[in-house]
């Protein structure tokens, strides 16, 4: 009886420790599309090498009801080889980025949340 309680325990922590990992590592939390100036696009890291990249967002500062406007960054990872080297072309022109976002990195994906997995559009 005890060995049953000990292996049903183990099997729950198991099942409990794999939905964890899942859903902060590799459960798809949103997508969805930004757009603004490419700034840059790197291939760094010390023992994982990712694509990381940021883009300059224009938009109005809504809080302090001025039309002074506002700068937003936005940090994103690249995981697709071929995509990095299309982006990288792209430096200080306006894009539309598709992306996905996971509530943790993986620094075999990268440093951020958000993984671009498109390009819609380079003006």
């Amino acid at each position: 009886m005890k060995k049953k309680i000990i292996w049903i325990t183990c099997l729950f922590l198991a099942v409990a420790l794999a939905a964890f990992v899942y859903f902060r590592f590799y459960f798809v939390f949103g997508e969805g599309v930004k757009a603004g100036e490419l700034n840059f696009v790197v291939y760094k890291g010390y023992i994982f090498k990712t694509y990381e990249g940021k883009a300059i967002q224009a938009g109005f500062n809504a809080k302090n009801k001025t039309t002074a406007i506002q700068s937003y960054e936005f940090e994103f990872s690249i995981t697709d080889k071929d995509l990095a080297d299309s982006l990288m072309r792209c430096s200080g022109k306006t894009v539309e980025l598709h992306y996905k976002e996971y509530l943790g990195s993986l620094p075999w994906r990268g440093q951020q949340k958000y993984i671009v997995d498109k390009i819609l559009a380079v003006r």
